[in-house]
Order: structure tokens, then C-alpha cells, then sequence
């Protein structure tokens, strides 16, 4: 299966969670696309002891079958640079994952 899950808010404990379940994912053989869109692209900063995104984003990206993609604009809203745990896309790019995923979830 192909999902996509959209993150869009720095709640920690939410996107603990969604992450948490990107990984699981990951682990029954699926490809997961994570979309940072608005506040969400700034994720990284809101990781604690409790809900440790950071732990799981370095889980994610060790997949071969794992995809982060940021809105751009959201990203220069906030003077953001482009990251491997954040890189900057577009429009296109959020309409490519919804079209060719088989699931879209949102966060």
C-alpha cells in the first residue's frame, strides 16, 4: 500500500503518534510519504523526552521505502532552510502523493 500522511501542526504528542504509525507501516512493507504542511514544518522542534520525534523521524529515514516532503511556501513563511528531515516541495508535489496514494491520512 501507498499512504501518504500529512502532517499539520507542531502538537507533539499528535505527530509522535502519526509518526509512530508511519513506522509501523514501514514495517509491513508499505511506502509512506510524510507532507509537512503550515505550522507542521517546524515538527523537529516540539521532540521531548516523552514524545521523541526525533528517534522516530531517524527511524523513518532509514527506510528505503520513506519519503518526507515540506510545503515550501510554509517554509519561507518561517525562513526556513531546506533539511533532510524537512525538504522543501510544493504543490506539485502534495498533489503527486495524493494522486498516487492509496491512503491519505491527516494529522
Amino acid at each position: 500500500m501507498k499512504l501518504t500522511i500529512v502532517l499539520s501542526t507542531t502538537h507533539t504528542e499528535t505527530n509522535w503518534n502519526a509518526l509512530r504509525l508511519a513506522n509501523l507501516a514501514l514495517k509491513k512493507g508499505d511506502e509512506v510519504s510524510l507532507f509537512l504542511l503550515g505550522e507542521a514544518v517546524e515538527y523537529e522542534n516540539a521532540s521531548s523526552d516523552r514524545f521523541n520525534i526525533k528517534q522516530q523521524i531517524d527511524t523513518f529515514l532509514k527506510s528505503d521505502k520513506a519519503k518526507i516532503v515540506a510545503c515550501g511556501t510554509c517554509m519561507n513563511l518561517r525562513n526556513q532552510e531546506s533539511t533532510q528531515t524537512c525538504p522543501r516541495g510544493g504543490l506539485e508535489d502534495f498533489y503527486s502523493l495524493i494522486s498516487t496514494s492509496d491512503k491519505v491520512l491527516t494529522f
